[in-house]
């Protein structure tokens, strides 16, 4: 899957948080998953200790051993300022791969830099997609509160699938709507009609974690 990897992946940029390490105490190790510059200068990236001063291309190849069946698509018409939340989401869930509909420019001010280290496809429109799924075997599940969709909560989800999302407001085309293999929607108990899309997202692909991901008890 492609991925990209055109900034490399240092500290100084906007990616810098309040939180990290200081260079590496001591000698360096002679692992070449580490990065010389970071290890020398520290690395105040977003990214888990595990992950702390590794090369970018170390953190995508280790991800790619455990990354989840289930794939993200976001319809993209409107410049959606959500869809760099969702890409953030669907890194932190482990998802295989986010599919970007529609415009090829989205705003990943909300990504966090996630979309460094998570595979990311354009289609050009939704046929472009449904042929890409089709070929791959996968059920396209959206998520819209659509008249005739299903309570999430009641859906047992395919293990492999595209979990679907449309617009903040106008939510999923019609044409994303008829090419889905099922629509779900996400309950609610307030007077608001829909939630957040970045929000939506995140809700379902924990629904699919707690349904295909075992944990320890106790």
């Amino acid at each position: 899957m492609p991925v990209d990897n055109s900034t490399h992946d240092r500290p100084g940029t906007h990616e810098l948080s309040t939180h990290g390490v200081g260079p590496w105490p001591g000698d360096w190790p002679a692992d070449e998953h580490y990065d010389p510059d970071l290890l020398r200068d520290g690395d105040t990236r977003n990214v888990i200790d595990r992950y702390r001063y590794w090369r970018m291309e170390a953190i995508v190849a280790d991800l790619d051993q455990h990354r989840h069946p289930f794939h993200v698509a976001i319809e993209n018409w409107q410049h959606d300022m959500n869809i760099g939340s969702i890409v953030r989401s669907a890194n932190a869930f482990g998802a295989d791969t986010v599919h970007i509909i529609g415009r090829r420019r989205w705003n990943k001010r909300g990504a966090m830099v996630t979309d460094r280290y998570q595979h990311v496809m354009h289609h050009p429109d939704v046929a472009d997609f449904v042929v890409w799924a089709r070929a791959q075997g996968l059920p396209i599940i959206a998520i819209d509160n659509v008249p005739g969709s299903v309570i999430i909560e009641t859906f047992r989800m395919p293990e492999s699938c595209v979990l679907l999302f449309g617009q903040e407001g106008p939510g999923l085309s019609p044409e994303a709507i008829a090419a889905s293999d099922a629509v779900l929607e996400i309950s609610q108990f307030g007077s608001t009609r829909s939630i957040n899309a970045s929000a939506a997202a995140a809700v379902a692909m924990h629904a699919w974690v707690m349904q295909h991901v075992s944990f320890p008890r106790g």
